[in-house]
């Protein structure tokens, strides 16, 4: 119900680049991935709480995918079932 949509994902070099459109209940509505072995190296989200998304995404930078998903996994923002971090964390999940 409130999956995302994988719409890109190759390797280059080594580095992973996913893209996906998040389910439409949320303020944001594509987030793009970057990740190296395990690590999160970029997470860059279209639309969304500017400041709340750009927040997130540095947050993570340098993280392990499996860390992140534990932590943004279930977020649930005003009642919706789901919110721009736990969108990440599916789009994390289908990666792993």
């Amino acid at each position: 119900m409130f999956d995302v949509t994988k719409i890109e994902d190759k390797v280059t070099d080594g580095i992973r680049e996913a893209s996906f459109l998040t389910c439409g209940i949320v303020c944001s509505t594509q987030i793009d991935i970057e990740i190296e072995g395990d690590t999160i190296r970029r997470v860059k989200y279209t639309n969304g709480c500017n400041g709340n998304t750009q927040g997130i995404a540095a947050l993570i930078a340098g993280m392990k995918v499996k860390d992140a998903i534990e932590r943004l996994d279930g977020i649930n923002c005003k009642g919706r079932g789901t919110s721009c971090p736990d969108q990440l964390a599916r789009a994390l999940k289908s990666l792993v």
